[in-house]
């Protein structure tokens, strides 16, 4: 079974900066497309990034230009820099995959991993 572990959450002040990572096991990221979303309290999971395995990447509106997603094959490993932080950035953060890819969209599928926190705050 797939496995995806998140690790890089935790309290930083506005305007600083995290990097989350997506461990996977039993699968290969660099063949798949692969998400991240976050859910803050109150309201519903939402799609931050995500990107295809061509490379290609989609951004929530909220975080174009202050977060990056990537990945590195060699480690099956799958992040997200976060820049700029704000404090409605604050929500626990979950890697997804393998999703679906189409027409520049990301489809859910596959897998969560546990979840991350992440909290902005002074």
């Amino acid at each position: 079974q797939v496995q995806l572990v998140e690790s890089g959450g935790g309290l930083v002040q506005p305007g600083g900066s995290l990097r989350l990572s997506c461990a996977a096991s039993r699968m290969r990221t660099s063949d798949n497309a692969m998400g991240w979303y976050r859910q803050a309290p109150g309201k519903q999971r939402e799609l931050v990034a995500a990107i295809a395995r061509t490379g290609s990447t989609i951004y929530a509106d909220s975080v174009k230009g202050r977060f990056t997603i990537s990945r590195d094959n060699a480690k099956n490993t799958v992040y997200l820099q976060m820049n700029s932080l704000k404090p409605e950035d604050t929500a626990v953060y979950y890697c997804n995959g393998p999703g679906t890819w189409y027409s520049g969209t990301y489809y859910t599928s596959g897998y969560w991993g546990q979840g991350t926190q992440v909290t902005v705050s002074s």
